[in-house]
């Protein structure tokens, strides 16, 4: 019955991603709105989907990548209609809908087929720790779009390219204040999720560190947001060198979720 609402949720998401596309090369207001919708459609259905999982297997999101990969799409997405009923970012929709609708796509290819939770990603502290990780990753992600977004749109006004494409995004400064929410929220929640981490590795591995390429690389993207940070509320760092610094967070936060699996012989082989 749940994969009725994912189902739905991901033509919602599709049709929402085409109306976008649509909207930012044609600057029609309307189409934006009706986007949108659509897109909030599909995060609703999404999270009844979700929800259903929860109540129905006791699922969480460790329980493959799939369901991670839905997870991220899902928080994406709720942080990005959060941010836009207190910001004028509807076009945003054009960056984030296109990376959540392939997040979702690659997502169905494991969760069409049922979910099964192996032994060792029971209990309330791998929970904990995944569901932490990856909403501060969410949020990591918007702010990696929302970077990407502001050097666009930076590079279109030095080059004095008003208008067109830079007429319709957002404007710098509610890029970069969207940037530094999602950084200031997301490095916490990154922490914590890598605290009950370590917990959950003692009951299951007898230590809380393994030296595991996973650990490691998830380690240098805490400590590249962690010094982004810095830079922000000590140093005043704002703009490009924030955006930048945002990018590279993601990208290695990125490569220690999936890139590892590919690359490297890890515990995290789930």
């Amino acid at each position: 019955m749940e994969m009725m609402f994912f189902r739905i949720a991901l033509v919602a998401y599709f049709v929402s991603t085409v109306g976008f596309f649509v909207s930012l090369f044609v600057g029609r207001v309307k189409v934006a709105k009706v986007s949108m919708w659509l897109f909030s459609l599909a995060f609703a259905l999404h999270t009844v989907y979700i929800v259903m999982q929860w109540m129905g297997v006791a699922f969480t999101p460790s329980a493959n990548i799939y369901g991670s990969l839905s997870f991220v799409a899902w928080a994406v997405s709720g942080a990005y209609l959060a941010f836009q009923t207190k910001t004028e970012t509807r076009v945003l929709g054009a960056f984030v809908s296109p990376a959540v609708l392939v997040m979702t796509i690659a997502a169905s290819a494991g969760l069409m087929g049922g979910v099964s939770i192996p032994p060792a990603l029971r209990g309330p502290w791998v929970s904990i720790h995944v569901v932490f990780l990856l909403t501060g990753g969410a949020l990591f992600a918007l702010a990696c779009l929302t970077g990407t977004m502001y050097l666009l749109q930076d590079n279109l006004i030095k080059s004095k390219k008003v208008g067109g494409v830079s007429g319709l995004l957002p404007s710098l400064r509610d890029l970069d204040r969207i940037n530094h929410i999602c950084i200031v929220w997301g490095f916490p929640l990154l922490t914590f999720g890598i605290i009950a981490g370590s917990i959950w590795a003692r009951t299951v591995w007898g230590t809380n560190w393994h030296w595991d390429p996973k650990q490691i690389f998830t380690a240098i993207s805490w400590v590249i947001y962690a010094a982004l940070i810095h830079q922000r509320l000590v140093i005043g760092w704002k703009g490009r060198k924030a955006a930048l610094l945002s990018i590279i967070g993601f990208a290695g936060l990125l490569f220690a979720f999936i890139g590892v699996n590919v690359f490297f012989v890890t515990i995290h082989n789930f």
